[in-house]
């Protein structure tokens, strides 16, 4: 009787049950997170694909948002449960940090109700309602590969839903012509500086580029208690065209990390 028991009670662990959805993989460019599980997975398929650069909303039954990527090309996406011992920001950092291993650039990151509804990424964005959960459980990042894929888009998206269940969804578009000169938000540099505590522009090697100053100063300015240092040749013509756009000279100091373009340390 003890036995057929521990059978009954091998037979109906969900350990057992738990696998991914049939013909699903992982991406090539993202590790998996140990004991994560593929819920939903989407394999290639050409389409002209919006994503957002900003906070979404819908006004007039129309979906609105402050900037956006647009381009055609083949989207392949993958959507993972999470097991209960990590959380959809652990999933969410750490997916982030291996694509910024890899030298993608941060475009648009977001986080709870800075993001938006839940329920327009979930079935406006993404077409996927395992993707639903509360405003302040949420997290997106647009990132753009490094040469030679730099017409590659990564987004992540992670939520935790109202049964705690946590999901990080994981969408690469490759697009079918060059995407140009894409840009990321001054937000977004601002998050980033306070999450990694550094900025790395290797291709600012030259006198301060308008468009880059004009990022750069507007997301420092988003926060006027934080204090760096800039590195690179060109720090100090950097700095100098920093307090020229407004940010106070007391706040910035060069430094001495060594590199071919513009280095910014947050200074704690």
């Amino acid at each position: 009787m003890r036995s057929l028991n521990l059978l009954a009670l091998c037979c109906f662990s969900p350990l057992l049950f738990a696998a991914d959805v049939p013909g699903s993989q992982d991406l090539p460019i993202l590790p998996r997170m140990t004991d994560a599980q593929i819920v939903d997975y989407r394999p290639a398929a050409e389409l002209e694909r919006v994503y957002p650069l900003g906070s979404i909303r819908k006004i007039s039954g129309q979906l609105r948002f402050d900037g956006q990527v647009s381009a055609r090309g083949n989207a392949t996406s993958v959507t993972y449960e999470l097991p209960p011992e990590h959380s959809a920001t652990q999933a969410f950092t750490e997916a982030r940090e291996a694509l910024q291993k890899q030298g993608a650039q941060l475009l648009f990151w977001c986080q709870a109700r800075d993001c938006g509804e839940s329920s327009l990424w979930a079935n406006e964005v993404f077409g996927n309602a395992n993707l639903y959960g509360s405003d302040n459980e949420q997290a997106y990042l647009l990132l753009r590969l490094a040469a030679p894929k730099d017409n590659t888009l990564v987004a992540l998206y992670s939520i935790t839903r109202g049964n705690r269940k946590a999901y990080l969804h994981v969408e690469q578009f490759d697009a079918t012509g060059p995407l140009g000169d894409l840009l990321p938000t001054s937000a977004t540099l601002l998050r980033e500086l306070k999450s990694t505590g550094e900025l790395d522009f290797p291709k600012l090697t030259d006198v301060p580029d308008e468009a880059w100053l004009r990022l750069i100063s507007r997301g420092l300015n988003l926060d006027t208690t934080q204090r760096i240092s800039l590195s690179g040749p060109k720090a100090e013509a950097w700095r100098q065209a920093l307090i020229e756009q407004g940010v106070r000279a007391a706040r910035m100091e060069t430094g001495s990390v060594e590199g071919s373009g513009l280095h910014i340390e947050l200074l704690r």
